[in-house]
């Protein structure tokens, strides 16, 4: 059976770019044929790469690259400012589409279920990572006013958002941070950065270099505790990590190279403190945050911890907690409300009865959850790519009611209902555009780029862009 496809990717990050160039290479060495939609509510590519990545992470941001071969060669074809679920439904893709991959991702904050958590002065990093990473349907207005900060959690995203809370503006500005975010972290009066997790140093979910990192920020002294060492002495389990695992081991020094004599004094005008063996209980306040209550928890040998019904009070003006991600339900797809996913089996969409729905997948985060970094996506996209593959070869997708020399041509929806997509030509023209924003910038530092904020300059710059280029 020779194949020829055609398949409707939802959400234009590293998951979906990652499964589109998967397909297509599949599909190439069967001797088949695959037309590629790439769809994403955003006017730019890229996702969690563009919106979610610290801007000071070059190294990270470097896999932009690869990513932009793979829609450059033309065969995946881009669709951009476009929401599926509103602006065009999951059901007309169906009709367009031999299959539709979801790859939205997770883009809102976990909760955490404590009291005071609303308080004003309490945030998700979620949002804040969506303002410092200039989204687009964010305010562009952060209130930056506490001196001493609390960030809940022990993952990078923790460290990401105490580091950009802790650095000087001046150290942001060579990023591609934009200047309402430059100006409103100016003005933040902060001196105290604090980062909470409720197990051991030996059980963090950071990763070496991340840790790494923040003992290289000019002007910040990072801050640990002995007694938090002390506690964590005859646990089993991190000694088994230390023994056995190479990033604990590497961590592990980092942290004991941070600990200080009794008498030391601290030299620089801002701190972050690492906090281990910390869960939070209760956001303290009236009007807005005034502190947070912890109960101190100990190892209990297994990698988990217990409480020991000591209490602490920490006095801080902002809370930010970094506890995961969640993803959200798209109209007209099943999904899990407990877990925060689509329901699937290897990729494949399942229904209510654990059936799988014909011509419908998901990868990524959407698919497995909010864990794991930016390359597991591809082996998460291959499982899914060759499910469907597999699927697509024996006879099991429906092909598609309406065909595009029929009038089904999904850009000529778009068009009739006045949605102002936008193309990868137009990208290269925003792109080429904030790059030139960064070479115009006269200041200390040279600046790659600065990126475009509001929605309509990047969606207007990207139209007019691509009708140039055509």
């Amino acid at each position: 059976m020779t194949l020829n496809l055609r398949v409707a990717i939802v959400g234009a990050g590293p998951a979906g770019i990652y499964a589109g160039n998967i397909l297509r290479r599949q599909v190439d060495e069967a001797g088949g044929q695959v037309a590629i939609d790439l769809f994403e509510s955003l006017p730019a590519p890229y996702g969690l790469i563009r919106y979610g990545v610290a801007p000071d992470h070059p190294r990270i941001k470097g896999i932009v690259n690869s990513l932009h071969e793979m829609l450059d060669e033309g065969t995946i074809r881009l669709i951009g400012n476009v929401e599926v679920g509103r602006d065009v439904t999951v059901d007309e893709l169906h009709e367009r589409y031999d299959a539709v991959i979801f790859a939205t991702g997770a883009l809102k904050d976990a909760p955490l279920d404590i009291p005071g958590i609303d308080l004003p002065g309490s945030y998700g990093a979620a949002d804040f990572v969506a303002w410092y990473d200039g989204h687009p349907d964010v305010s562009r207005e952060w209130p930056l006013e506490a001196e001493s900060i609390a960030v809940i959690g022990n993952g990078n995203v923790a460290l990401d958002v105490a580091r950009v809370l802790a650095k000087h503006p001046a150290d942001l500005l060579s990023t591609d941070i934009p200047a309402n975010v430059h100006e409103g972290l100016l003005a933040s009066p902060v001196t105290d950065v604090h980062v909470f997790g409720r197990r051991g140093p030996s059980q963090v979910k950071f990763t070496p270099i991340e840790l790494r990192e923040l003992g290289e920020v000019p002007d910040v002294d990072v801050i640990v505790y002995d007694e938090d060492f002390a506690r964590a002495e005859g646990d089993e389990h991190a000694a088994h990590l230390l023994a056995t695992n190479n990033q604990v081991k590497v961590m592990t020094r980092t942290l004991n190279g941070w600990r200080k004599p009794a008498d030391w004094q601290p030299t620089a005008s801002r701190r972050l403190h690492l906090h281990f063996f910390h869960s939070p209980v209760e956001v303290l306040g009236t009007d807005r945050v005034e502190g947070v209550r912890f109960e101190r928890t100990r190892p209990v040998g297994d990698g988990s911890v217990a409480g020991t019904g000591e209490f602490v009070d920490v006095p801080v003006q902002a809370v930010y907690r970094a506890v995961g991600y969640a993803s959200s339900p798209v109209a007209g797809v099943p999904f899990d409300e407990r877990a925060r996913v689509i329901p699937n089996a290897g990729g494949r969409v399942t229904d209510a009865a654990g059936a799988p729905v014909p011509g419908v997948y998901a990868t990524g985060w959407i698919k497995r959850g909010p864990v794991g970094l930016i390359g597991h996506t591809k082996g998460d996209a291959l499982e899914t790519i060759t499910n469907l593959v597999a699927d697509a070869t024996s006879g099991a997708l429906a092909a598609p009611v309406v065909e595009a020399a029929d009038g089904g041509e999904v850009l000529e929806l778009l068009e009739a209902r006045g949605i102002r997509y936008t193309t990868w030509n137009g990208w290269l023209a925003l792109d080429a555009h904030e790059r030139g924003l960064g070479e115009a910038f006269e200041g200390p530092v040279t600046r790659e780029r600065v990126k475009v904020v509001p929605r309509d300059e990047q969606v207007a710059l990207s139209r007019d862009g691509a009708l140039i280029a055509g």
